[in-house]
């Protein structure tokens, strides 16, 4: 079957909000109905009526079966399991029933409640499944919040879930990190996500502010950077940092105090729609995140020529950012090796401009060109495959 006519089915939450899931799925949809010539629709549960975040293509096909689980949030405990398992029972039929209809060729699942039961549904399509967050962190069983019946659980529906995916063609994962993360699998295959846009200009390094692009929450380690910064800020009086995302920042603006940073130099804003322009006036880009799916941030900070410092947590950072080469990586939680990483470059303008061209150049290899090939690829061969 020539690859131009490939059906192809995305089932996923939602996309109104402005996510990186949502924003990665757009661009691969997008250019896979634009380039490619392929029949692409999206079934979506949640946001009936809400118009979609980011611009979806035409000839991209969109059908949500308002399912609302989002009205689970805020139940009290018995309801919410009752409500859950009847909008379970209604998304297995609703979503049988458009998958029955459109014989697709591939379906592609990412993750969310339809990994349960959606390869058992004979509508004749290979299902393929893709995660973007680490094993260790998905469903958001994060250290912080777990008690012994939370474990339980977790150890229960992993068990499942593992077995839900041995059923699928392919699995996809952002990292080989990732790879090795799935022992259980022998069907994984390795593709990062693409990088979001192509910016018409690169920063001059000349404007002495460390950037960090991420939203008010407590994965993304906001907090640590607060910290090292409160470390560095006074050896550096003539640099800023500015955070830019969602959320709420009222307690980090509490912690700014606390630590007694100048709140002059260090803004904490809400989310920006120029984050391209943000990148551009900046020399010096920071994550502090204490886990990442893969962190795009990155590679749209280095697409626009800025030094990356990070920390080397699980799992993307690691895999983009090779040490003293086209970024530094310190130590997943040590807000001391932070502090030194930022302040090395901050001191030393010939080492930012030697890394911002390596990172330049290491990013040309997540352009969407490239990384749609990989896909196209994959899914010749799934299809090909009888």
């Amino acid at each position: 079957m020539p690859s131009e006519t490939l059906k192809i089915v995305y089932v996923t939450p939602a996309l109104y909000m402005a996510g990186g899931v949502e924003r990665v799925l757009t661009l691969k949809a997008n250019y896979f109905a634009e380039q490619y010539g392929y029949d692409i629709t999206i079934i979506l549960t949640e946001g009936k009526g809400k118009p979609l975040f980011y611009p979806l293509s035409e000839k991209v096909k969109v059908v949500n079966l308002d399912i609302n689980f989002e009205q689970l949030w805020g139940c009290p405990f018995l309801k919410k399991g009752l409500l859950y398992l009847k909008k379970q029972r209604q998304f297995k039929k609703r979503l049988t029933h458009e998958l029955m209809r459109l014989h697709a060729d591939l379906t592609i699942s990412l993750l969310r409640r339809e990994i349960n039961f959606i390869c058992d549904i004979p509508d004749g399509s290979k299902k393929i499944g893709e995660i973007h967050i680490n094993r260790s962190h998905y469903r958001n069983f994060e250290s912080n919040e777990a008690n012994w019946l939370k474990n339980l659980f977790a150890r229960y529906w992993m068990s499942s879930l593992v077995g839900h995916l041995q059923k699928l063609a392919r699995f996809v994962v952002l990292t080989e990190k990732d790879r090795e993360s799935w022992p259980e699998l022998t069907q994984v295959e390795v593709i990062p996500d693409p990088l979001s846009f192509v910016p018409k200009t690169i920063s001059r390094l000349t404007e002495k502010r460390v950037i960090a692009v991420a939203r008010y929450s407590y994965e993304k380690g906001i907090d640590l950077l607060l910290q090292a910064w409160s470390q560095i800020e006074r050896q550096h009086p003539d640099w800023r940092l500015d955070v830019y995302g969602d959320g709420d920042a009222t307690p980090y603006q509490q912690q700014r105090e606390a630590l007694g940073i100048d709140a002059n130099r260090c803004g904490l804003h809400g989310r920006t729609d120029q984050v391209e322009d943000a990148y551009c006036h900046s020399s010096l880009f920071v994550l502090s995140s204490r886990f990442e799916g893969f962190g795009m941030v990155i590679l749209e900070a280095m697409a626009c020529g800025l030094p990356v410092v990070s920390f080397a947590c699980p799992y993307g950072p690691q895999s983009i950012i090779e040490h003293g080469v086209n970024g530094l990586l310190a130590e997943n939680g040590n807000v001391g090796e932070l502090a030194k990483a930022l302040s090395r470059m901050m001191a030393d303008a010939d080492l930012r401009k030697t890394v911002s061209q390596a990172a330049l150049q290491h990013v040309e290899r997540y352009r969407i060109e490239r990384i749609a090939g990989r896909w196209k690829n994959l899914f010749n061969e799934v299809v090909a495959h009888q």
